[in-house]
């Protein structure tokens, strides 16, 4: 059974091992998601390490999905540190490890970082995700908002540029 939980900025510390591994199989796998192959484990370590702070800020939550004790996937929330832009967040590194994929976990893991937002009084998320890739059709298909695309945007793993789709939704706080 795969559990979804929110990691705070000692757990993402403790947990930075974990999460570079699912990272770097992810980038390796082909995935788009700010770097390019191979990418070294000891970098996708510092970089998880490097959340922690924002987690501990609170500029960045967090989700992992557990499958046992293994990392399958993440998402993230950043939110806004501008006055004008407190009520939006924008979605970050939704990844499922391919072995995990075509299960429904990035579905439930969007789930999960839309209804958390909500619950935060956020009422606008956005994204960007590489043109015509799987996460194309899930954020489509969970009703998001395709606003266009962007050309040469980011170069995918191989380093190859890409245009990005970029994306809205809008979520209703939920009353507390």
């Amino acid at each position: 059974m795969t559990v979804i939980d929110r990691l705070g900025g000692d757990e993402v510390l403790a947990r930075c091992e974990e999460l570079a591994d699912l990272l770097t199989d992810t980038v390796h796998n082909g995935a788009s998601i700010g770097f390019l192959a191979p990418l070294d484990r000891a970098a996708a370590v510092a970089w998880w390490k490097a959340r922690a702070d924002a987690v501990h800020a609170g500029g960045l939550a967090v989700w992992a999905a557990w499958a046992g004790d293994r990392v399958t996937g993440t998402v993230s929330l950043a939110f806004a540190d501008k006055a004008n832009g407190r009520h939006r967040a924008e979605l970050v590194k939704l990844m499922v490890h391919p072995e995990a994929r075509g299960k429904g976990l990035a579905r439930r893991l969007l789930a999960t970082a839309e209804r958390a937002a909500a619950e935060a009084g956020i009422t606008l998320l956005h994204l960007d995700t590489e043109t015509g890739s799987p996460a194309e059709s899930l954020y489509r298909s969970a009703g998001w908002t395709r606003v266009g695309s962007i050309p040469d945007f980011a170069a995918t793993p191989a380093g190859v540029l890409h245009p990005t789709t970029i994306f809205y939704k809008r979520v209703a706080p939920l009353s507390r």
